[in-house]
């Protein structure tokens, strides 16, 4: 449904995605939960292939919202130490939407 596509070139750049597949989870801690508190602000864990366009066309057909901004992170995997061997924990991508003030999301 969601193309990958240069805004530039016009290519497709990657997979075709659902919206349900963009948005992996919402991240629900106590700094975030005081983000959508005082500034209306929602993080969420996405797909990594995913850009801020389908995102915000994601959140507001999900959750029939209207978005006004995104903000992405490329988080990396944390080094961990699993009995006797090290590891590391996957990479992620964190997105932070801000909606408009009339909308809000029933998280919890």
């Amino acid at each position: 449904m969601f193309k990958n596509t240069n805004q530039t070139t016009g290519r497709t750049t990657g997979p075709e995605l659902e919206p349900h597949q963009v948005i992996i989870r919402p991240l629900v801690t106590e700094k975030g939960v005081h983000h959508t508190e005082s500034a209306n602000h929602y993080a969420f864990e996405v797909n990594p292939l995913a850009n801020k366009i389908m995102i915000r066309q994601a959140v507001e057909q999900l959750f029939d919202v209207k978005v006004a901004k995104v903000a992405t992170q490329n988080r990396r995997g944390k080094h961990r130490r699993y009995r006797f061997k090290y590891g590391r924990t996957k990479n992620w991508k964190r997105a932070v939407v801000t909606l408009k003030p009339d909308y809000r999301i029933e998280l919890y």
